[in-house]
């Protein structure tokens, strides 16, 4: 029997009747269904808003992973029951689609749930629920476009989008960064979006990290970072106005194709084997040359005589370069990668304004800098950290960061955060609920109810009294018909969220909504749970 434990301490059986093998069915498989929700749900609860804790979760090899991004806990947490296991897949949609939100989509489906209990106990069918959650929700997303806000931004006035990444960045173990970090994220996305199109491909930012310096110490490279140094220590460290051939070939001789092998038996054959292999690479290094290159980057490796004969001819190299590196490469200076040593031309360089090698630290790790490109549409976010746990919490928060100013662009409405706009839709959808006159509003009542569970779990968690916080913020969001009234989580002193520039985007929030009334409804609408020996 497995027993774990609640916020407060209290024991708790998980699926006791799914452990003892029993056929499930009916008004008892809804409950046990519902019940694993909740059970996921719980786990997240306590990591929600900006003073949320943070999660430890260790794989089974033994890395250790800490963090309250509500994607991550769930990725990495052992589920083994299906109905959990959809809770999982909300919140990788919810991270898919978005990219921001994970956590209070699964908190909001466990609310649902809790609410569809309390119904199904008083004798209400499960359909009737799931259609009143429908109605329900199509309730909410519609209020949310009647209270959003339209955000005017631009490149010269980043301050609305910085803002709103700060929101998303105050809830991270970053927190004390957020500003810097929400300023490099913009311009990132900026760096890459196109703004006509309202277009932004993410995959051109490269977010690089290294352990050692502090937070305050990452930056925003126009850019690309190799974890490669210069192949020779006697090459130059520094390239200015670099022509940059880009090859996938190895710098090498072909080797024959054949299965036949060579028989040496004089010295004059194996000098005049020498010999030709020297040409071979003699010929190489001068077709760089000839063709303008000031430095090659190879995707393989090439033997010190290769190295000595590079660093002679004052042709500077790197070797062993990855293959998607090569490609971001290429992006950003706008070369092409050569295949084959014979399509080398002038044409395929790529061009930097600077190229140079980085040392760090006492270790002397080496990394190569290829800055002010041809093409400036592909960066780098390069993080420095205590720690390699800090370093990668902190690539997952600036990843929400970017995936909400790429929203942004796309969609420029934001609605308050600090749960403002779920209890403004809390309060939209109790009043549309005495509209319908059949059993579909007590569930429409019941959603009302379960939209105030986000605002109550950030009370919670911010060590407020949650029932007495949001019966006040309720009150004052009807008495002065004001959505911007929200949850002071941060203890600032006023509840108005536009005031603490507390933003969430619309698509954000329209999303959570509508996911986790889907999934929701899913789990209702399931009465039977069948095993393989039950066929």
């Amino acid at each position: 029997m497995a027993l774990a434990f609640d916020e407060y301490g209290r024991p708790f059986i998980i699926l006791k009747e799914q452990e003892q093998k029993t056929r499930l069915s009916g008004l008892e498989a809804q409950k046990a269904n519902i019940s694993a929700g909740r059970a996921v749900s719980r786990i997240l609860r306590t990591s929600l808003g900006p003073k949320g804790m943070d999660k430890m979760l260790q794989s089974p090899d033994g890395d250790v992973t800490i963090t309250n991004d509500g994607a991550t806990i769930l990725e990495q947490m052992d589920v083994d029951n299906q109905i959990a296991k959809l809770m999982v897949e909300l919140s990788r949609s919810q991270d898919y689609e978005i990219g921001d939100g994970t956590t209070g989509v699964v908190v909001m489906a466990g609310a649902l749930l809790e609410q569809a209990e309390r119904l199904l106990e008083r004798g209400i069918h499960p359909i009737r629920i799931a259609e009143g959650y429908e109605m329900a929700s199509r309730i909410a997303v519609e209020h949310l476009e009647c209270i959003a806000q339209k955000f005017d931004f631009g490149p010269t006035n980043i301050e609305p989008l910085v803002q709103t990444c700060m929101t998303t960045l105050s809830s991270k173990i970053v927190n004390r960064c957020k500003r810097a970090l929400a300023e490099i994220s913009v311009k990132a996305v900026l760096s890459v979006a196109d703004l006509e199109r309202k277009d932004v491909n993410l995959d051109l930012i490269k977010v690089e990290g290294k352990v050692g310096g502090k937070l305050e110490d990452t930056e925003l490279i126009y850019g690309i970072t190799v974890d490669k140094d210069m192949s020779h220590p006697q090459m130059p460290k520094q390239i200015e106005d670099a022509k940059i051939a880009i090859l996938t070939c190895p710098f090498e001789p072909p080797k024959p194709k054949t299965k036949h092998k060579v028989d040496i038996d004089t010295v004059e054959k194996f000098q005049t084997l020498r010999q030709q292999e020297q040409k071979y690479f003699d010929d190489m290094v001068q077709k760089c040359k000839e063709v303008g290159a000031t430095l090659v980057i190879c995707q393989w490796g090439f033997d010190d005589e290769a190295n000595h004969l590079l660093m002679h001819q004052n042709l500077p190299a790197v070797r062993w370069v990855g293959g998607v590196e090569l490609e971001l490469i290429a992006i950003a200076t706008g070369g092409r990668i050569v295949p084959r040593f014979q399509e080398l031309t002038p044409e395929k360089l790529g061009r930097a304004g600077l190229v140079r090698e980085r040392s760090f630290g006492t270790t002397k790790d080496k990394m190569l800098y290829i800055e002010h490109c041809a093409n400036s549409r592909a960066v780098t976010i390069f993080i420095r950290g205590g720690n390699k746990m800090m370093i990668e919490e902190t690539k997952r928060s600036i990843h929400d960061a970017l995936c909400v100013a790429r929203n942004l662009i796309r969609n420029n409405f934001i609605v308050y955060g600090g749960g403002a706009a779920e209890i403004s839709c809390s309060i939209a959808v109790e009043a549309a609920a005495d509209k319908y006159p059949g059993v579909e509003q007590y569930a429409i009542r019941a959603f009302a109810d379960a939209l105030d569970a986000v605002p109550m779990a950030l009370a919670e968690n911010s060590g407020l009294q949650p029932i007495e916080t949001l019966s006040a913020v309720k009150s004052q969001q009807i008495k002065e018909n004001n959505p911007h009234f929200g949850i002071d989580c941060n203890d600032v002193g006023t509840n108005d969220m536009c005031e603490q520039n507390v933003f969430e985007t619309l698509i954000g929030k329209q999303q959570q909504i509508l996911l986790a009334t889907q999934v929701v409804k899913m789990i209702l609408k399931i009465d039977d749970v069948i095993s393989p020996s039950d066929y």
